[in-house]
């Protein structure tokens, strides 16, 4: 019984579903504390998971690569990240929100880390379908994202 319960908890501890990544991704991206819960609710998600949390669970390593101490920790971190958002991209290239994830990476990631081919690309993308979402939580989440983005132009910001 006592592990039937532990089974239950972790269960709830360690569940996350695309509402709780999106509202806790934008914390995450300055909150050391918020990465980590992230990243350990994000932990069983695979390749063969919805391809948007996977996704926000390759963001959330690029992150623990920001907040981590040594410089081998944060290589690794940041090299997983990629590649599991690539591959989210590489399963759903027209997914508007995997293509933000991206953006967020790429704009906020160091110029050393040469982690840039897709701005203009996803730059591009996301305009033109953000009026077309349909689920308001994603469309004001990209929206805030664009306001706040150095990628974009006011001029391309106010044709939002």
């Amino acid at each position: 019984m006592k592990m039937l319960f532990v089974g239950f908890l972790s269960f709830f501890l360690f569940y996350i579903n695309l509402e709780e990544a999106r509202r806790l991704y934008p914390n995450a991206m300055e909150d050391a504390s918020t990465t980590d819960m992230l990243h350990k609710k994000l932990s069983s998600i695979s390749q063969k998971d919805d391809k948007t949390l996977y996704g926000y669970k390759g963001a959330v390593y690029t992150l623990k690569a920001k907040h981590a101490k040594a410089i081998k920790e944060k290589k690794e971190f940041f090299k997983e990240g990629v590649s599991i958002i690539e591959a989210a991209i590489a399963a759903e290239p027209d997914n508007i929100e995997l293509r933000f994830i991206r953006l967020s990476v790429q704009e906020n990631a160091p110029k050393i880390l040469k982690y840039r081919d897709h701005i203009e690309e996803d730059k591009n993308f996301i305009p033109g379908r953000l009026s077309k979402l349909k689920d308001g939580s994603v469309k004001n989440l990209i929206y805030k994202f664009v306001k706040d983005s150095k990628a974009f132009s006011d001029v391309e910001k106010s044709g939002l």
